[in-house]
């Protein structure tokens, strides 16, 4: 029971995590999500000197695995917990110092960058703390450059399970906005399981 109890207050710091337990739980979501954070920066298409944000970073994977796989980007993280971004900004110190990578403190409901600053923006499992879909990708539209892409990354069940709540705030909130919004080419884009997770990803792209 003890267990038990335990283990739902670490689960309850996932949304914005703090302290010595948060910086656990960084390290474990880098453990875990490496087959969702490999997939979705294939689906980023990543060009030459692309600027590339990364709205909710953790722990920084990402944003290292891009920096080793693409030598002419530059990158930024974006996260709302400063123990996550400590992890982070320690993960890719070399690169931010050579001034390739960014990370910074903020919260994704108003972006704190100016507008069409980057190319690609994504988001790895941040939907579900979205207080307000439709204002936070009209931050994620406002900061992309024309003919910039957007990916947005999450889970809707896990094994014979869909989780109808998820999938309704796709169906119902998502993307609508972003069709509201003038993006082209939106969809949804299954992905491979990850712990037995099903992965899936919308995606959209601001017209030229």
């Amino acid at each position: 029971m003890v267990q038990k109890r335990l283990q739902t207050w670490i689960d309850s710091r996932y949304e914005n995590p703090r302290g010595i337990v948060g910086t656990y739980i960084g390290e474990k979501m880098v453990r875990q999500h490496r087959v969702e954070v490999d997939w979705t920066i294939e689906q980023l298409q990543i060009q030459p000197n692309d600027r590339i944000l990364d709205v909710g970073c953790g722990a920084g994977d990402a944003l290292a695995q891009m920096l080793r796989g693409y030598n002419h980007v530059h990158v930024t993280g974006l996260d709302r917990s400063p123990t996550i971004v400590r992890s982070a900004l320690r993960r890719n110190r070399t690169d931010v110092q050579a001034g390739r990578a960014n990370v910074v403190e903020g919260n994704l409901g108003t972006l704190p960058f100016p507008d069409v600053q980057f190319d690609r923006v994504f988001s790895i499992h941040t939907l579900y703390f979205w207080d307000d879909v439709p204002a936070v990708l009209d931050e994620i539209e406002c900061v992309l450059a024309p003919g910039g892409l957007f990916v947005i990354t999450y889970c809707d069940g896990k094994g014979d399970g869909t989780w109808d709540g998820i999938a309704s705030i796709v169906r119902e909130q998502l993307i609508p906005a972003a069709s509201a919004l003038g993006f082209i080419d939106v969809q949804e884009r299954r992905g491979p399981d990850s712990r037995d997770y099903h992965t899936v990803a919308v995606t959209g792209r601001k017209p030229v």
